[in-house]
């Protein structure tokens, strides 16, 4: 498997960088806004980023081995009501995957995590290095949506190459 623990933190720390770029657009926006439809698959800018938030602490509290109690994905829009407590929220997430991709070994991405689905069925098991992998391409697929999302209300958000991102020590 191509999956590293580096990687992981380099992961990581790309998901925070965009974030933080975010921060400041998401809370100049009016309500209005944030919570128009927009056609994206969760509607609007604040959905798809509740959403994200919302499927962040998902799979860490399936790595972790927490029960589940954050609702499955309909509730998953509803999860920041207001860009202030997104902006809270986010932060706190993207501080634990720091933390924890700081900690990660290489030998856990060959373990198996077993999950039962937020969209229903019966239980999955993948390796780890698949379930992260999958975790950090949702974060960019659904902030490409939000980007589109905020080019279409006029704000020119961030650049998001992962190329671009300020290098801070070791990978």
């Amino acid at each position: 498997m191509l999956v590293t623990a580096d990687w992981c933190r380099m992961m990581a720390r790309y998901n925070a960088w965009q974030n933080s770029g975010l921060f400041e657009i998401v809370a100049a926006l009016p309500e209005d806004e944030l919570l128009r439809d927009r056609g994206a698959w969760f509607g609007s800018i604040l959905a798809t980023l509740s959403h994200l938030l919302w499927a962040d602490r998902t799979w860490m509290g399936r790595i972790r081995g927490d029960a589940p109690s954050l609702g499955g994905i309909p509730e998953s829009v509803r999860m920041a009501p207001t860009a202030a407590a997104w902006a809270k929220a986010r932060r706190e997430t993207d501080d634990d995957l720091l933390h924890w991709t700081a900690q990660l070994p290489d030998a856990a991405l060959d373990q198996g995590l077993t999950w039962v689905p937020a969209s229903g069925g019966p239980p999955r098991t993948q390796p780890l290095a698949i379930v992260v992998s999958h975790m950090f391409n949702h974060q960019t697929h659904h902030r490409g949506q939000v980007h589109a999302m905020l080019t279409a209300a006029g704000v020119r958000p961030p650049p998001t190459d992962l190329i671009a991102m300020p290098h801070q020590g070791a990978i």
